[in-house]
């Protein structure tokens, strides 16, 4: 089968979107099918398979804010499009963005079948763009125009949880063909006990894997920690990287917490930190799914969970000992507080974490 798939956004595996796109082709190229991949990633230009198009030009200002977060989006060339589409059996669309719409359009013309992935919720696009994130009116502006642009005329949608296609389908007031399919959790995260190294072998590890954006609430967890009774004794890894890491560094002199540990890691690095940390928070008040979250439920790591309205991550809280009240850093600072207290109660949550159904692996998505 020819599979062409449309990725507005793809360079490094840094965020969410690349890295569900980047483990699709793998996926279906080791299921032996031919895939061929639009995007504005130069790195890949010469790349069997990779068809590059231009990036768009959105001005200065946005320019600057798109190249901050260590994105690229892509300009819809249709004659490159074409050449990528013609005689694929079917086009998936990671993004409602130009490309992807393009794409769609030119594959309808050719009687192609189109699918559609739905990995952007609307404050995603208006906190880094226009900082409008907690503008309902604008929000629901950019629901609607992802569903006239582009998923009205798609034969199927993929939906990484109930959570988001309820709300897009309430917001657009339209019932879609979807697919509910966790993006999954890639094999390398497994329960594995592993100690601390010694730098580390006295303090509290807390973990948050997120993008150091502003829909991540970094900066709250920090907070929380800053009121803990253990705020000397706690140290944060901050794993991943993006354009708000002198906010959060800014925060954390401010609370007088322990400088965290903020970085990059690989999958098999990352692997052992959450095997050997203490707890995992995520504090994202924005959220379609959080792979990040399965992550550490599948190595036992007990999370300590946002109960934000606008977030997924809160269905995988087994109770209210793993959720915190909506922003609320002081309710988290005594969650934190009780497990860190209680390390009985914290092994029987890890052992039922470990049992639950939340994290399926990529393969059986």
């Amino acid at each position: 089968m020819i599979v062409t798939i449309i990725a507005d956004v793809l360079g490094e595996e840094n965020n969410g979107t690349t890295i569900a796109c980047m483990n699709l082709i793998r996926y279906l190229k080791s299921c032996g099918d031919t895939v061929r991949v639009v995007c504005p990633d130069k790195s890949r230009e010469g790349t069997e398979g990779y068809y590059i198009v231009k990036t768009l030009n959105l001005g200065f200002i946005i320019n600057k804010i798109i190249e901050k977060n260590n994105v690229t989006i892509a300009k819809p060339d249709k004659n490159i499009i074409r050449k990528a589409v013609e005689g694929s059996d079917v086009v998936h669309i990671m993004m409602p963005f130009p490309v992807g719409c393009c794409a769609a359009e030119i594959a309808g013309e050719l009687g192609i079948p189109v699918t559609a992935g739905f990995h952007c919720q609307a404050e995603n696009f208006s906190s880094h763009i226009l900082m409008f994130m907690n503008s309902k009116l604008f929000n629901k502006l950019v629901y609607k125009h992802f569903y006239k642009k582009l998923y009205q005329y798609v034969d199927a949608i993929h939906y990484p949880t109930q959570f988001i296609r309820d709300l897009f389908e309430k917001t657009v007031g339209h019932k879609t063909n979807g697919f509910v399919i966790s993006n999954g959790v890639n094999e390398a995260y497994k329960y594995a006990p592993t100690e601390k190294p010694e730098r580390l072998r006295d303090e509290f590890i807390i973990l948050f894997t997120g993008r150091y954006s502003k829909e991540k609430s970094h900066t709250l967890l920090v907070k929380a920690v800053g009121c803990s009774k253990y705020k000397d004794k706690i140290r944060l890894i901050f794993a991943g990287n993006g354009p708000r890491k002198l906010q959060i560094l800014r925060a954390v002199r401010k609370a007088g917490i322990k400088m965290p540990i903020m970085k990059f890691f690989t999958k098999t690095q990352l692997a052992r930190i959450i095997n050997y940390a203490d707890l995992y928070c995520h504090p994202a008040e924005i959220e379609i799914e959080a792979i990040a979250c399965l992550e550490a439920i599948s190595c036992g790591l007990v999370p300590i969970i946002n109960n934000s309205p606008r977030s997924a991550t809160k269905a995988f809280a087994l109770d209210e000992r793993s959720l915190f009240k909506c922003n609320d850093y002081r309710d988290l600072a005594r969650k934190i507080d009780f497990f860190l207290e209680h390390e009985d109660i914290r092994q029987e949550y890890s052992k039922r974490y470990l049992a639950s159904p939340y994290a399926e692996s990529q393969t059986e998505c």
